[in-house]
Formats: structure tokens, sequence, C-alpha cells
């Protein structure tokens, strides 16, 4: 007789996969799990230690319970502390990027900038059909994507291309604080992004 607790992550799992349009092979080289044992508890032939199966949740960007636990078990209200120190990507003289959204959402991240005067924040491209959007909320920048510039001021918002090099520069006299979302393509993991600040010369 098969156990229905195996069953349900069985499924749980398939149905995370392809949602992410994963192949077997692709989930085990961003988990560290080896395809067998993949096979096996998407089959329920396997019970997966909590050391694999947080393993399988992160390469998912997903939390562990949404794994193996019911969805109406899940909270209907998620916060995320803005003194949270985990939440807090980058912290120096160059700039803050603070996380503002749960590692748990699917596809989106949303991030609170803070650069000083004349600092940069440089990413290398992003996974295929990433977008940005950032919004200022104070300061003047210059954001790059590309080839193509353009300068942004109080107020204004600007989509782009993130899958290519780009960066966004505070070109005012004063802290620049910007609000960002990024857009991640199906096939991404999450918190995958490094951030780059650096002062300009």
């Amino acid at each position: 007789m098969s156990d229905p607790n195996l069953n349900t992550l069985a499924e749980r799992l398939k149905k995370c996969r392809k949602k992410l349009h994963w192949t077997l092979d692709q989930l085990a080289d961003q988990s560290g799990v080896s395809r067998s044992m993949l096979s096996q508890i998407e089959r329920g032939k396997a019970n997966p230690t909590l050391a694999v199966a947080c393993r399988i949740a992160q390469a998912l960007n997903i939390s562990i319970s949404e794994l193996v636990e019911e969805p109406w078990t899940q909270p209907t209200i998620e916060v995320v502390r803005g003194n949270d120190p985990t939440n807090v990507m980058r912290d120096d003289q160059n700039g803050q990027v603070q996380m503002l959204t749960s590692p748990s959402m699917d596809a989106t991240e949303f991030y609170r900038v803070t650069l000083p005067p004349s600092a940069q924040l440089n990413s290398k491209p992003h996974f295929r059909g990433t977008r940005e959007i950032i919004t200022v909320h104070s300061g003047s920048v210059e954001v790059v994507s590309g080839a193509d510039i353009v300068q942004l001021e109080q107020g204004d918002t600007a989509y782009y291309q993130a899958d290519q090099n780009h960066r966004i520069i505070n070109r005012s006299d004063s802290d620049s604080l910007l609000y960002m979302i990024i857009s991640v393509g199906a096939s991404t993991n999450s918190m995958s992004h490094v951030w780059d600040m650096e002062e300009l010369s």
C-alpha cells in the first residue's frame, strides 16, 4: 500500500518542477540532489530527509513548508520586517540593498536601494527574460541597460531588460532612494543576484 504523505509530496514536487519547465536533470543540477533520488521521490518511492527536502525547496524557490505541508496550513499574511538584518543584501559606504519580499514568493523580488552621491549599482546579466522596474523616490539617477542610457528624476519609473549588463548611477548631490522590482524568468532560481556597488572615481 502506498503512503498518502509520500504521494502528496510526489505530486507537489512534480507540479513545482513542471511549473518551472525543468527536467529532473535540471532540478538535480540546481539542488545538488541526485536525479535518481528525485525520480524516486516523484514516484512516491522515497521519503527525503529534512536536509534533502530543504535543498529541493531552495532550488525551487519555495519554502520547505510549501513542499511538505498542505497549502491551507500556510498563513494568509506573510510579513517581511523592515528591521530584519537577514533581508539586507548589501550595506556599506557605497549604498544599501534591502529585500522587501519573502524568498518564498514566485518570480518577483522587491528591493529598497539607497545610493550615496556618485555611487553606482552594477549588475551582471540575470537569467534570460528577466526585467527590472525602478521608481525613484528621491534623488536623480542614470540607468544603463546594454547600449541604452536614461536619466531619471524623483517620481520617474523605468522598465528595462536585466538579462544583459546593467547599472544604476546616482547623479545627484545627496542619497538617492529607489524601489526596484525584479521580474525573473520562468526558469530562474530567485535570490541569485550579485550586487556590485562602487563609488565612481
